[in-house]
């Protein structure tokens, strides 16, 4: 068959018989048609394609939407303005607006003729001496929070990070205290307890986020899906860090004291020096810690709980 070329109409030889002619314009015909078939269907594909481009920007937006909603005001959680989460009576949070972008945190206001003794702790939830300390004085604390003898403000920090082999444990079990704070305020203090109960030991990985929601969930907490994607997503990681390097530049809002390690006890802006392991000890120092504002017949305050 002779060579056919589309360029100009021309088949490139003048002289072909009238059979090879028929042959060569039928070529032609067949090659235009071919062509015109290829455009079709190019152009019903890229119809297609951007049908399907245009659904999955929309859906897009709409998760944009949804997942935006969920998050918190801030780059810091709910109900910790302060960098803390305050406990009150029956175990239920102060409620607080979220510490916005760049925004220094606000301390909560402590009445000067309050009779309830303020205490703040600031803890790592990988170092095993705030484990002690828990295990020791958290009995005796429950039942001067459910007396409105005390308010206790919890400070997650990471300062343990390097030992975590790399999963940086400090900043997300702190995240996972953040995300509690942010969407289930008054289920703090269980959550904290339970990481608590459940802390791995320093130089290992330390526990998984499904291992982290599942303590969620063993403290009496269903993970919601908003907690679950607060806890894969690290969504407080970056307060987590900021609000460490604030802890640790200081002082302890309405105090003078500074936070070198953790755990850091401040009792009416008293620091505790005492043995984390000695409940009696850590009692009659809030008592003497308070004793400006309580005198010892007071009904609120603390005593001692004998130790197990």
């Amino acid at each position: 068959m002779s060579e056919v070329l589309l360029t100009n109409g021309s088949t490139g030889d003048g002289n072909l018989s009238k059979s090879e002619s028929r042959e060569a314009a039928r070529a032609k015909a067949k090659a235009i048609r071919d062509s015109r078939k290829r455009k079709d269907r190019a152009g019903k594909l890229f119809l297609q394609g951007g049908i399907i481009v245009g659904a999955l920007a929309i859906i897009t937006v709409i998760v944009l939407v949804l997942v935006n909603t969920q998050r918190p005001a801030g780059p810091g959680p709910l109900n910790m303005l302060s960098d803390g989460i305050k406990i009150g009576a029956g175990m239920i949070a102060l409620p607080t607006a979220a510490l916005e972008a760049e925004a220094e945190p606000v301390p909560n206001a402590i009445a000067e003729d309050s009779e309830v003794i303020d205490i703040q702790i600031y803890v790592d939830y990988l170092c095993p001496f705030c484990k002690i300390f828990e295990d020791t004085n958290t009995e005796q604390l429950e039942s001067w929070l459910e007396r409105g003898a005390v308010t206790v403000e919890v400070h997650p920090i990471s300062i343990l990070n390097s030992n975590s082999m790399g999963t940086q444990y400090s900043t997300r079990s702190a995240n996972v205290a953040a995300c509690v704070a942010n969407f289930a305020p008054d289920s703090f203090w269980a959550v904290n307890k339970a990481l608590f109960a459940n802390q791995p030991e320093e130089r290992t990985a330390g526990l998984s986020d499904d291992e982290l929601l599942e303590v969620v969930s063993d403290a009496g907490l269903t993970p919601t899906d908003a907690i679950e994607s607060c806890v894969r997503d690290q969504t407080f990681k970056t307060w987590v860090g900021d609000a460490t390097l604030r802890a640790l530049d200081g002082p302890v809002p309405n105090s003078e004291a500074l936070v070198k390690g953790t755990p850091t006890v401040v009792v009416d802006g008293l620091k505790y020096e005492g043995a984390v392991d000695d409940p009696d000890a850590f009692a009659q120092f809030v008592i003497q810690a308070a004793g400006a504002t309580f005198s010892e017949n007071s009904t609120a305050t603390p005593t001692p709980t004998p130790a197990p």
